[in-house]
């Protein structure tokens, strides 16, 4: 399993918004120089953290703005905003042999230590705040 690039292309973007949004007209192509990449991707991301009310967009010459604060918004939120995967991270093969007592029994096993890890997990990102990432800046 593997985190794609667009968290951390999204909490770069979150981050270049708000150390930039007072001397500069934030648009995508702005942020699409500082990430090095297609601004048409930084615009699909922009529209998930829009749609997660992370960053508010204005065309012309208010470019973009952080919808809160960076110590109210988590990489958690983040998370949630560019990430494709709902409810559970590790997925178990639907059918395993009941009639093996690996396969019966597998699940029990295991699952609450996936479990486990996954609350790790969503506990540690939601430790984080974006303004902690952009005072390392």
């Amino acid at each position: 399993m593997q985190i794609s690039g667009r968290f951390a292309v999204a909490v770069h973007i979150l981050t270049c918004i708000d150390y930039f949004q007072d001397s500069q007209n934030v648009t995508s192509e702005f942020v699409a120089s500082s990430v090095n990449t297609n601004p048409v991707i930084i615009r699909q991301i922009i529209s998930r953290l829009k749609a997660a009310g992370l960053v508010d967009v204005s065309r012309g010459v208010s470019g973009m703005r952080l919808s809160r604060l960076p110590e109210n918004i988590t990489l958690y939120d983040v998370y949630v905003a560019v990430e494709s995967v709902k409810g559970k991270l590790f997925r178990f093969h639907p059918n395993p042999n009941p009639k093996c007592p690996v396969g019966k029994n597998i699940r029990n096993a295991l699952g609450l230590y996936l479990d486990e890890i996954q609350e790790s997990f969503e506990e540690n990102l939601n430790a984080v705040k974006l303004s902690d990432i952009i005072s390392r800046i």
